[in-house]
């Protein structure tokens, strides 16, 4: 069992929708275009992301395990609603439109957080606009996949990783000038926040086309399945909910599936690693919409070499190294010396991981599933890694109210340590060549 296959594309080979570009030969227009969308859209994300934690803790008082909660919330919820955009987007065969309800949805919310200020309404809000970004995360990835060559997967998902880490490195920077500049902080970079978001719609409407080329990666992914759904991958017929959960009768989706869900329990939220490298190192609380520049930024430049590299020399490999890396930061983060580089050597190596996991997951599985349940399959394995996330966001915060910050990590680094190992022997090649 194995994550993707590790050949290289035939030499002089194109594609219905490819782009012939010397610097990302297989990339298609409708990756730049949606990665520009991404990017604009995560800038006003990450403006909110930025500030929330401060804001929650800080400004609002919340314990490490109301926090906890509503971190999870945020990051969960949008699991639940993530098999609901990729089923819906099959069913109708519009990726576009779900995508669009998804992100216009997350636009309508910014302003609402102008006008609440306790955790119930604020819980409520945060889970709508998270609901958008549920709707919308399947049948994105689903149009990226649809519209490039298999053996371009993880440069594809790359390239647009990296344009929506872009908004993310930009984000963070214009929270801080605005808590700076603004008298009322808060409110200001929710306001602007409101203003961006609609902007990413427009562009979504105006330059993504409604619809992908049909057939474009079915004889990629009908190899890709070895046969096990491979007569299914053309057929243009309506898809219902049954035929969708079946998916996880693939044993390669099944295991990968597992292995997401079996990592993510034990993945500290980005908010949390960015408190506790605050409250290890003393950074002034003016700093902190900055920590997640860091990350970014890291992951900005490593998404498309390391989306390449998961392409020659497989997916599973590189997926695993990620977590290693993420389990290096952990370590720092407990018990390495009060040194200056520590922060930019844990920031440094979570964008490592997300560069090493955020864009080779989805390119791992749409090597798996057939085309017309593309969007299904991939919110599958993507509800499963948010859910788990969600639980561990709660735990996480249980944990380190009732025992502290250093013992709640400690108990993530073994778990991560442990999952990652049975990841290994689970995600093992089945013999060859993949």
């Amino acid at each position: 069992m194995y994550l993707a296959d590790r050949a290289a594309p035939a030499e002089g080979t194109t594609a219905p929708g490819r782009t012939r570009g010397r610097r990302f030969p297989g990339v298609s227009s409708v990756v730049f275009a949606l990665g520009a969308v991404s990017l604009i859209t995560d800038i006003s994300s990450e403006m909110v992301t930025a500030v929330l934690p401060l804001y929650l803790v800080v400004g609002l008082g919340l314990s490490p395990l109301g926090f906890g909660t509503l971190d999870g919330v945020y990051n969960g919820v949008s699991a639940l609603v993530q098999l609901t955009g990729g089923h819906l987007a099959d069913r109708v065969r519009n990726h576009k439109l779900i995508a669009g309800l998804g992100y216009g949805l997350s636009a309508v919310c910014k302003p609402l957080l102008l006008l609440v200020h306790s955790l119930g309404p604020l819980g409520v809000v945060l889970a709508l606009e998270r609901t958008g970004k549920g709707l919308r995360t399947a049948p994105r990835d689903a149009m990226i996949s649809l519209s490039t060559p298999a053996e371009f997967q993880g440069r594809a998902f790359g390239v647009h990783r990296a344009m929506d880490t872009t908004g993310a490195v930009l984000g963070p920077v214009a929270a801080f000038l605005i808590l700076r500049a603004a008298t009322d902080g808060y409110d200001a970079v929710f306001g602007v926040s409101a203003c961006v978001a609609v902007l990413g719609v427009l562009v979504l409407v105006l330059f993504v086309p409604g619809r992908a080329r049909a057939g474009q990666a079915a004889p990629a992914a009908a190899q890709a399945t070895d046969g096990e759904a491979g007569a299914d991958v053309v057929e243009k017929r309506p898809v219902d909910l049954r035929e969708a959960l079946r998916l996880l009768r693939l044993p390669r989706l099944r295991g990968l599936a597992a292995c997401a869900v079996l990592l993510g329990l034990t993945t500290v939220s980005d908010a949390f690693v960015y408190l506790l490298l605050q409250r290890r190192t003393g950074i002034s609380e003016q700093w902190f919409p900055l920590m997640p520049l860091g990350t970014a930024a890291v992951f900005l430049l490593l998404a498309v070499p390391v989306g390449t590299l998961a392409d020659r020399v497989g997916r599973r490999v590189v997926f695993l190294v990620g977590h290693a890396l993420l389990l290096v930061a952990y370590t720092l983060l407990l018990w390495a010396p009060e040194l200056p580089a520590l922060p930019y050597l844990v920031l440094a190596l979570h964008g490592m991981f997300y560069a090493a996991t955020d864009g080779v997951l989805p390119a791992a599985v749409s090597a798996i599933v057939p085309e017309q349940l593309r969007a299904s399959g991939l919110a599958l394995v993507g509800t499963g890694q948010a859910l788990a996330r969600f639980c561990c966001s709660i735990a996480f915060g249980a944990a380190w109210t009732v025992w502290g910050d250093a013992p709640a990590l400690a108990g993530s680094a073994v778990g991560l340590l442990c999952c990652a190992l049975v990841a290994g022997v689970v995600l093992r090649p089945s013999g060859g060549r993949a």
